[in-house]
């Protein structure tokens, strides 16, 4: 049976910008909810946000899992399998 590679690309992160999305901080843009990529840390916003910086790291970059970085959430989510992981 074949596995999912995926979640073998999830390393231990530290959120770059703790404070919020990386790209909409330097912008002065508003978010909806954050995703903290969990391959090296980027600290998105989500595509419920105007300018979806979560996704288009994930695409641009090639991390394809995000986990919430909302309080109390810990979900994850693969940009790939468009699926919870």
């Amino acid at each position: 049976m074949e596995t999912d590679p995926h979640p073998d690309m999830v390393r231990p992160v530290s959120p770059n910008t703790p404070q919020g999305c990386e790209e909409c901080l330097r912008l002065g843009s508003p978010w909806v909810h954050l995703r903290l990529c969990l391959s090296c840390g980027h600290v998105g916003c989500c595509d419920s946000s105007p300018l979806r910086h979560a996704s288009g790291h994930a695409e641009t970059e090639g991390h394809p899992i995000v986990q919430s970085f909302e309080p109390g959430e810990d979900r994850r989510w693969c940009y790939i399998d468009q699926a919870m992981v």
